[in-house]
């Protein structure tokens, strides 16, 4: 139990500074044969996330955390088999996929969201927003599945000095959500964009698009301005004034002009090859985000990994700060009734490996 304490502070300090150094963003693509493809990266320049993927079996029984860091809420059996990747813990889950093709995404959302105050009369009905996805993951098949669970269910803070979350559900027939809590309350938006960020709150994100409608792919043509002709100096002047930096609404800006702008793949590989292409515009180096080259860590990046998930055929692939090689897991290929329930870094060697090329 002081393990798990430990190990729990930790992720609450984590939530407590992330405003310094989180950022996740998130895309969705479809491809020509109807692939449907979710994408996303999780950073945290403060420390090492110690991620692991975790293999989670049909019928497995977890807890949730209450307030105090004691497994005696909500009692959790899967009545899906399902894979995710964790931070801190494996507890922890924040980006995932069952067997049935429920994709679920955990997001940082700081200063926005409000949580219902703990009661533990309710405890056996509360979840700690921590574990929200790993519950999720293993109940529900459909997006109106979640929303109905979510309806019945006490959604809490882990420690209430933690930043909150926010979510992305995703079904196989297409349909995406995102789920916000504010002032204690479950609110859902239908995200037909597909893109998420940060803070501010969705509805936010949405209509700050409306000051990026100058934005279009290609080149703008030559013109005269009074008498003197002007052209722009190169191809992709349409993107002129996209904003560059870190914060979630450049990102979310960002996000949804390289999503929409992207040339439609003829199969779910191609696409999935896709995402990463596009979300390497979004990795971010140690050092941006600390002020005076104060930097805390010794990490390669704040973009600690990269997943992107094949909703329709089941496939979850990742690739992270220490090897950028893409590794994949088929949940096809996995029997949920007997597979044993596992928790394995996502990494054996904490280095990027160099692959020599020999010339003779």
């Amino acid at each position: 139990m002081k393990k798990i304490f430990i190990t729990c502070m930790a992720v609450a300090m984590v939530l407590l500074t992330q405003q310094k150094a989180d950022a996740c963003t998130g895309i969705t693509l479809t491809a020509k044969d109807s692939a449907r493809i979710v994408a996303r990266t999780i950073e945290w320049g403060g420390s090492e996330l110690n991620s692991q993927y975790v293999v989670v079996p049909r019928g497995y029984v977890q807890h949730s955390y209450v307030p105090g860091y004691t497994l005696n809420g909500m009692k959790m059996v899967a009545q899906y088999g399902y894979v995710g990747l964790s931070v801190e813990q494996k507890e922890f889950v924040v980006e995932g996929l069952n067997e049935v093709g429920l994709s679920a995404g955990l997001f940082y959302f700081p200063g926005y969201g409000q949580y219902e105050a703990y009661n533990e009369e309710v405890k056996e009905q509360s979840v700690t927003d921590l574990q929200l996805i790993s519950w999720i993951l293993g109940s529900c098949a459909t997006i109106e599945q979640v929303k109905e669970a979510v309806s019945k269910v006490h959604i809490i803070a882990i420690d209430p000095r933690a930043s909150t979350v926010h979510w992305r559900f995703a079904d196989k027939s297409g349909q995406q959500i995102v789920l916000e809590i504010v002032g204690g309350k479950p609110c859902f938006y239908e995200n037909r964009l597909g893109v998420l960020t940060n803070s501010p709150g969705f509805e936010w994100q949405m209509t700050n698009l409306n000051n990026y409608v100058n934005l279009y792919a290609g080149t703008a043509e030559a013109r005269k301005m009074g008498d003197v002709q002007i052209a722009s100096f190169g191809a992709g002047s349409g993107s002129l004034g996209i904003p560059g930096d870190v914060t979630p609404p450049s990102r979310f800006v960002r996000a949804a002009f390289y999503q929409t702008t992207a040339p439609l793949q003829a199969k779910a590989e191609d696409a999935v090859r896709q995402g990463f292409q596009i979300l390497n515009n979004f990795d971010i180096p140690i050092g941006v985000e600390f002020a005076d080259g104060k930097i805390p860590v010794d990490i390669p990046s704040a973009t600690q990994w990269t997943t992107v998930t094949d909703i329709t055929n089941r496939v979850i692939y990742y690739r992270t700060m220490y090897n950028s090689a893409i590794r994949r897991i088929d949940l096809s290929e996995i029997d949920f009734t007997r597979v044993n329930y596992r928790a394995v870094p996502l990494d054996d060697v904490k280095q990027q490996p160099f692959v020599p090329v020999v010339i003779r």
